[in-house]
């Protein structure tokens, strides 16, 4: 079974576009695995780390958490979406015809090859789960429309995704595809036909 990668960007959270581009989801049904971004979770552990001074460890294993609350909303949107916090978990739903919403701190807490810093965000993540499902696609939701890159690298020299995105990508080989909300109207028809909305990002 070919698995989708899907990150729904935290920036996302307070618009209208995290409805539309969940019912697109749902409407497809997959095999996806959802991958929430931080969001206004994130930047409370920014905020907190600044005023309390706690370690780049701490504020990780925070943001780890953020990324769950926000995943835990976006359950909330339809039965269609489960949450699950393990490869377990994640195969379970799979398998059932549901589409999970990665929980992530249990796995990445357990994986030396994540490093515990600010340089890894969502993305990273959803190109390390991308890799550890040997996943052929993993599409990134963001809050606004790009001009096409020329490499993932680009993406990161511009800020779009985090410094550590490259390494990530390039070692789960999959395709990488960027959408913004002018892709919203036709995302589900593009989905149900088997493609990917957005625009495909060269590898380096």
């Amino acid at each position: 079974m070919s698995v989708t990668i899907v990150k729904l960007g935290g920036s996302l959270a307070y618009t209208p576009h995290t409805a539309a581009w969940l019912e697109a989801l749902a409407a497809w049904g997959g095999p996806l695995i959802l991958v929430p971004g931080g969001g206004p979770f994130a930047d409370c552990v920014r905020t907190a780390q600044g005023a309390m001074g706690f370690n780049d460890r701490a504020a990780h294993r925070m943001a780890l958490n953020a990324m769950g609350q926000f995943g835990i909303a976006l359950a909330a949107y339809s039965d269609a979406f489960t949450l699950a916090a393990s490869r377990d978990e994640l195969d379970s739903a799979l398998s059932g015809g549901e589409i999970p919403v990665w929980l992530p701190e249990k796995m990445v807490l357990g994986a030396s090859d994540v490093p515990a810093c600010w340089e890894v965000t969502s993305d990273s993540l959803a190109a390390w789960l991308a890799w550890t499902y040997r996943a052929r696609r993993l599409l990134l939701i963001k809050a606004s429309d790009l001009a096409a890159p020329g490499s993932v690298r680009d993406l990161a020299a511009d800020n779009i995704v985090d410094p550590l995105f490259p390494r990530f990508v390039a070692q789960s080989d999959a395709e990488v595809w960027l959408a913004g909300p002018a892709w919203l109207a036709g995302a589900a028809s593009i989905l149900q036909r088997g493609g990917i909305p957005g625009i495909r990002v060269p590898l380096p």
